[in-house]
C-alpha cells in the first residue's frame, strides 16, 4: 500500500537586515519597510546599526576603499564572504551605509539583494533596487518611487500604543488635535517668531471651539521654540511631550497621539511625520516654517492630490480620503523583484465582478425569428390617397 504523500516543508524565512546609522528618522524607514515585508511573508528581521571609527564616516563613499576595516565592533557585519553569514535582503538608508550597500552584493557572493531607501546620490545601478520619494524625481529600471518615506505605522500598532496612554487620553475633550513639531534642517528652521505664530494659530480655535492638544517635539526642535510653544499652550487641556522636565523622559506617546487625534498638524520640514500622519486617513494640516524647498513643496502637493493634506489656515475642518499606504506597496515590489509571489490584498466591501453574459441562442421568440414588420406608409402617400 502506497504511503500518503507528506506535506512539503515550509520554506525557510527570509533573512532581512535593516541597516542604518541608528538615527531615529533613518532607522524608522529601514525597519518600517522590513516589517512590512515580514507582514507579507515569513522573515527574520535584524536591525543593524553601523558606525565608523574616527572621521571615516565623513569620507565620500568612493574614498572609503576598505570600509570593513574602519567599522566599529558594534556594527557586527561579517568579515568574510560565506554566503550563510549574509542576508537575503539588505535594506539600508543614509549616507553612512553607502560604502557597505555598494559592496554587499559582492561580499555575499551574489546572495544578497540590496535595497537602498532615499536618493543615494550615487548611480542607482550600484544597487538592486532604490526606493526614493517621488519628490526626488528619480527614474530608472531599478527605481521604485513612493510618496514620502517608508514607516512603521499600522492600525495594529496605533491601537496597541493607544492602550498604553488610554487612561490619560480618554478623558480629553474632542476634537483632539495632534501637533507634530520638527525643527532645524538644511531647508527649514523654526525661529521663536515662527513658533509664536504657530502657537497662536493653534490656541485660538482650541479656546473658541473647545478640544484638546496632543503636542510632541522632535530632537531637532530648537530649545527657544520648544519653550515658547510649551509656555503658550500648556494651559490647554491635553498633553505635551516632552514636558520640559527632562530630555524626553518616560514612554514616547507619538503613536498614541496619532491614534487619538481627530486632526493632525505637522510642520513642513519632515517627510517622515507627514507620511505617517497621512497613513492614518485623518485630516492632515501642514504648518509653515521658516525657509523653503522645492522638493518639499512637490511632496506636499502630492499629498494634496491624494486628498491627505492641506495647508493650515487657522481652523480645523474634516474630510475623508484613502489612507496613504506606500510602505506596503514598496514591500510588495521588493518581494516581486526577488521572485516571491504575494496574493493581492482583499478589499473589504468590494463587489465581485459579474460573470460574462452567455450569448443568447436564437429561438422562435427571438426578434430575428419574428416576421418582418410591415413597411410604414409616408404621410405624403397617405395625403394623395
Amino acid at each position: 500500500m502506497a504511503e500518503a504523500p507528506t506535506d512539503a516543508p515550509a520554506p525557510a524565512p527570509l533573512k532581512v537586515w535593516a541597516v542604518s546609522d541608528g538615527r531615529a528618522g533613518i532607522e524608522a524607514q529601514v525597519v518600517g519597510l522590513s516589517e512590512a515585508i515580514a507582514r507579507l511573508v515569513p522573515c527574520e528581521v535584524t536591525v543593524k546599526r553601523v558606525g565608523w571609527k574616527g572621521d571615516t564616516g565623513r569620507l565620500p563613499w568612493w574614498l572609503n576603499l576598505a570600509p570593513r576595516r574602519w567599522l566599529t565592533p558594534e556594527s557586527d557585519l561579517p568579515a568574510g564572504r560565506n554566503k550563510a553569514d549574509w542576508p537575503d535582503l539588505w535594506i539600508a538608508a543614509g549616507r553612512a551605509t553607502l560604502p557597505l550597500s555598494i559592496r554587499a552584493r559582492r561580499w555575499s557572493g551574489g546572495k544578497t539583494f540590496v535595497v537602498q531607501i532615499q536618493d543615494p546620490r550615487v548611480p542607482a545601478t550600484m544597487f538592486d533596487l532604490v526606493v526614493p520619494p517621488k519628490h526626488d524625481r528619480m527614474s530608472g529600471d531599478n527605481i521604485f518611487a513612493i510618496t514620502g518615506s517608508p514607516h512603521r505605522v499600522t492600525p495594529q500598532r496605533l491601537a496597541a500604543e493607544y492602550e498604553a496612554f488610554k487612561d490619560l487620553i480618554d478623558a480629553l475633550p474632542r476634537p483632539r488635535v495632534a501637533v507634530l513639531v520638527g525643527g532645524k534642517s538644511k531647508a527649514f528652521d523654526l525661529s521663536s517668531e515662527r513658533a509664536a505664530q504657530i502657537a497662536h494659530s493653534i490656541q485660538i480655535p482650541l479656546e473658541q471651539d473647545g478640544g484638546s492638544l496632543l503636542m510632541t517635539f522632535s530632537r531637532r526642535t530648537p530649545d527657544p521654540a520648544r519653550a515658547l510653544m510649551t509656555a503658550r499652550l500648556r494651559h490647554l487641556p491635553g498633553m505635551i511631550w516632552p514636558n520640559g522636565a527632562g530630555s524626553g523622559e518616560g514612554p514616547n506617546p507619538y503613536f498614541a497621539f496619532l491614534a487619538a487625534a481627530d486632526y493632525i498638524l505637522v510642520t513642513e520640514d519632515s517627510t517622515n511625520m507627514a507620511t505617517e500622519a497621512a497613513s492614518t486617513g485623518k485630516p492632515v494640516f501642514v504648518l509653515k516654517m521658516d525657509g523653503a524647498s522645492l522638493k518639499f513643496r512637490l511632496f506636499h502637493e502630492e499629498l494634496e492630490r491624494l486628498g491627505a493634506a492641506r495647508p493650515y489656515g487657522g481652523a480645523f475642518h474634516g474630510w475623508t480620503y484613502e489612507p496613504v499606504n506606500e510602505t506596503d506597496r514598496a514591500a510588495r515590489e521588493v518581494l516581486a523583484r526577488i521572485g516571491v509571489e504575494v496574493p493581492e490584498p482583499v478589499i473589504e466591501g468590494a463587489k465581485a465582478p459579474k460573470p460574462p453574459r452567455k450569448p443568447r441562442t436564437k429561438t422562435a421568440a427571438d426578434p430575428a425569428s419574428k416576421p418582418a414588420a410591415k413597411p410604414r406608409t409616408s404621410r405624403a402617400a397617405k395625403a394623395k390617397a
